[in-house]
């Protein structure tokens, strides 16, 4: 239960974050301040905030739930990860920084036309609202859990907008400078709560444990997926041929293509601190899901190996957020539920950030068809920023529980579109001779198949597609069907898209109309 300590350690924290984030801001005169820092952000702090800007409450408390339920072979999936950011790194920043661009889309408008980048930038903003309104929600789950397990009869409005005003406010003044800062901060905070709570589950822990576990299977680094058939082979997520391959491609789209980390990187002071930043980010997220894999090791010896449900929970996610209020001491259970807050914070104040720029850059300007004042254009920055995070607000307010399918899709609303998106950038990088309707037709039916493949699963000829929101569907598992793993969402969302675009691009230049010339400009 906690205590009088931990509600202050809480207050306190939420307190400091606002004023913190508002004095390491600074002053703005620009929105290439505002959104970019000046352009002079130092590579390390960019590095932290990548990974913070990538670590939800999910992470926190999700990561541990993977090791105590499995083994450690989710950890696979970092390799993936840093194959993909190298390649970011080396092919995709030069692009952006020889364009002195300001947003992920502006290379598509440059390559291929304004609708084009509309068209990616208005799916990034429907893709960041659901995506990360949502986990703002499910952020609300365990804190008034634990609230109200302690007598305080909190509501998820209240808290969601909490945390939703104090993330708003210093992100509001203090621009890209604040968010970065306060993503150093807080990525500290939740990652000292996992070194403490380490720290005691190995003073908690019974004797041999570690034998026991590796008799388990719980220690397993690596899964070949060598025991199962090949059609298997794909439906398995976290299989090494899947994790790296899979993970490579992810990994390229959502640090790649994805004005939520691209716009840091883009904060950086050179190119090749960027390309530092990147990589740098890969290397610390194996470390960071190493950190919480141990966390949901130690809780399964900690609890003896018993079962969620002897637990008297009703998800694996929950178990941390258990042991944070039984087995920790005053103080420190407030300083942890403040780093799963912290989590929260750093992908909200990204996002709000992220989708303000965008907004402003990618579709403000091109509709309107003059470029603004520094004055002017800094005032729309911030109001834009207020509306999203009113936004936000709001539509995380709209659920009422964690068994909505929505939150399902909301979490994994990025595999729709990510393919579509780094499918246009490749695109544009390697086929010379597409033009903005091949890469506009190519994009959308990228994203329609993915909606067939993630909610659909083919049944029989008789039946046809199943369409379901959750893949463990009793209809599912009656006809002994499987979805694919979803590391391969992108790289099959990818693939789509670069097939329809070259084809496309065979067709006779004649063919095309007034509004479909080749871009001979090519790659850039």
């Amino acid at each position: 239960m906690l205590t009088t300590l931990d509600f202050v350690v809480l207050t306190v924290y939420l307190l400091g974050v606002a004023a913190f984030g508002v004095w390491a801001g600074g002053a703005q005169e620009s929105t290439e301040d505002y959104f970019l820092g000046g352009r002079d952000l130092p590579w390390w702090a960019v590095c932290f905030s990548v990974v913070a800007t990538e670590t939800s409450t999910l992470t926190v408390v999700g990561v541990p739930a993977v090791a105590y339920g499995g083994t450690l072979t989710f950890l696979q999936i970092t390799l993936g990860y840093l194959v993909g950011r190298i390649l970011v790194g080396a092919y995709v920043l030069p692009r952006y920084y020889a364009g002195q661009l300001e947003t992920a889309y502006a290379f598509l408008g440059d390559r291929y036309g304004s609708t084009m980048q509309g068209a990616a930038s208005v799916t990034f903003l429907g893709t960041r609202l659901l995506a990360d309104g949502v986990r703002l929600f499910a952020t609300a789950i365990p804190l008034k859990v634990i609230a109200n397990m302690s007598g305080v009869d909190a509501t998820y409005f209240q808290i969601i907008l909490v945390i939703g005003v104090a993330t708003a406010v210093y992100t509001l003044v203090g621009g890209i400078r604040a968010v970065v800062w306060m993503d150093v901060v807080q990525m500290g905070l939740y990652v000292g709560g996992a070194l403490a709570a380490i720290g005691f589950l190995l003073g908690d822990v019974p004797p041999g444990w570690w034998g026991k576990a590796v008799v388990a299977g719980k220690t397993n680094l690596i899964d070949l997926g060598l025991d199962a058939s090949f059609g298997r082979w794909w439906t398995q997520p976290y299989t090494l041929g899947t994790a790296v391959v899979g993970g490579a491609i992810f990994s390229m789209a959502s640090h790649g293509t994805d004005q939520l980390i691209v716009q840091r990187l883009l904060a950086c002071r050179s190119e090749a601190d960027s390309q530092k930043a990147v990589v740098g980010s890969a290397l610390i997220v194996m470390v960071q899901f190493a950190l919480f894999l141990g966390v949901g090791l130690l809780l399964w010896a900690h609890y003896d190996g018993a079962s969620v449900e002897a637990l008297g929970l009703q998800r694996g996610d929950e178990v941390f957020p258990k042991y944070i209020i039984e087995g920790l001491p005053a103080g420190l259970s407030g300083l942890i539920l403040a780093g799963i807050v912290a989590a929260a914070m750093s992908s909200l104040s990204s996002s709000l950030n992220a989708l303000a720029s965008s907004s402003v850059n990618d579709l403000y300007e091109r509709i309107s068809g003059h470029s603004m004042s520094a004055d002017r254009g800094l005032r729309v920055s911030r109001l834009l920023t207020l509306f999203w995070g009113v936004v936000f607000i709001g539509f995380a307010s709209l659920f009422q529980d964690s068994s909505n399918p929505v939150v399902e899709l909301g979490l994994s609303i990025a595999s729709f579109t990510y393919g579509g998106l780094l499918g246009a950038f490749l695109l544009g990088l390697w086929h010379r001779g597409t033009r903005q309707v091949d890469a506009l037709v190519a994009f959308v039916v990228s994203i329609g198949v993915m909606v067939l493949v993630i909610f659909g699963v083919w049944h029989s000829p008789t039946e046809g597609w199943l369409f379901v929101l959750n893949p463990s569907d009793a209809r599912v598992e009656a006809a002994n069907l499987r979805t694919i793993g979803w590391p391969w969402y992108t790289a099959l969302g990818t693939a789509v898209n670069l097939v329809i675009g070259s084809v496309l691009a065979l067709r006779p230049r004649d063919a095309v109309g007034a509004g479909g010339e080749a871009d001979t400009r090519g790659p850039v």
